[in-house]
């Protein structure tokens, strides 16, 4: 009823009441002129007064997150932020005003292209065979790189995700595909550990069996760090399916979403985008946490025990 008030009262300058209301007539949205003048001088309910409150907040919260979150990760993102104000909010409130604020998630694609692999007989053995669990950070990192369109050509992006926490530890974005893309990318992630003060001493890098994770430089970058690779099967996209699972998220999230001119484009919004993944996306496999947040409790756990 609300709705169709809402509708009538747009475009009622233009029309004219009653003449929006006949060409309602056998329609869903069908409603009796007494029943619209009864609905705008009866008092507000109280639903209606808090629906009134929280779809701005809602508008609000989806804008923040580039625009993504289903209903679900609504659900959560509305309790964290504001239901101290408004009480807590249910799921089927959420799913009911999404619509009504004009909200829809968005979903995933599956495919992307294959890189270059190696001869599986240079490749080392995998160490995970699908199992992307750790006990904490800097246990299991998982590495891809994935393709983007440009106006000025291709671009390509590689991350490096932390399995314990779902952060991204590193990440380089170029317009080539030489080892440094990936090394690059590796480095970032050590180097940060190292100011964190961590220890990677026995630390699995898995990734696919691409040439670029397969260089003198790359291995050797991870033998001065102590840790030891591990390598899926040769197209078989489950052996590294962490990784991509997370090229799927950045394409659905920010790179599928506009046209980009080029390289440096991609490098300043892809450096805004992970800052976000870490720091305020949430996860459903992190308890609708945020890596950031899992990372820190994972560092708590010593000094609680």
């Amino acid at each position: 009823m609300s709705l169709v008030v809402e509708f009538i009262d747009e475009f009622k300058n233009d029309y004219g009441i009653e003449p929006i209301i006949r060409a309602l007539e056998d329609t869903s949205a069908q409603i009796a002129v007494s029943s619209y003048y009864a609905h705008k001088t009866r008092p507000k309910s109280q639903r209606a007064i808090r629906d009134e409150k929280l779809v701005p907040l809602m508008r609000k919260v989806f804008e923040e997150n580039y625009c993504c979150y289903g209903a679900r990760k609504m659900w959560h993102s509305m309790n964290r932020e504001h239901s101290t104000d408004l009480g807590p909010i249910a799921r089927c409130t959420i799913e009911r005003l999404m619509p009504v604020a004009g909200l829809r998630g968005i979903s995933r694609r599956r495919k992307r292209p294959a890189t270059k692999s190696v001869d599986p007989a240079d490749a080392p053995k995998d160490l995970v065979k699908r199992q992307f669990t750790a006990q904490g950070p800097n246990e299991l990192w998982v590495a891809d790189i994935t393709y983007i369109p440009t106006q000025a050509g291709w671009v390509y992006a590689a991350f490096v995700l932390d399995a314990a926490t779902r952060e991204i530890v590193g990440w380089q974005v170029t317009n080539h595909m030489k080892e440094s893309l990936a090394t690059d990318a590796l480095t970032m992630a050590l180097a940060a550990r190292y100011r964190a003060g961590d220890d990677t001493t026995g630390l699995i890098h898995h990734s696919d069996r691409g040439v670029q994770y397969r260089s003198i430089k790359y291995g050797e970058t991870l033998g001065e760090a102590k840790a030891f690779a591990s390598v899926g099967a040769k197209g078989d996209s489950y052996d590294n399916a962490m990784a991509e699972a997370l090229n799927s998220v950045f394409k659905a999230e920010l790179i599928d979403r506009k046209s980009w001119s080029g390289l440096i484009e991609v490098i300043a919004e892809t450096s805004a985008w992970v800052g976000w993944y870490n720091t305020q996306r949430l996860h459903s496999s992190l308890g609708y946490t945020t890596p950031r947040e899992a990372h820190q409790a994972y560092v708590a756990l010593p000094a609680a025990a």
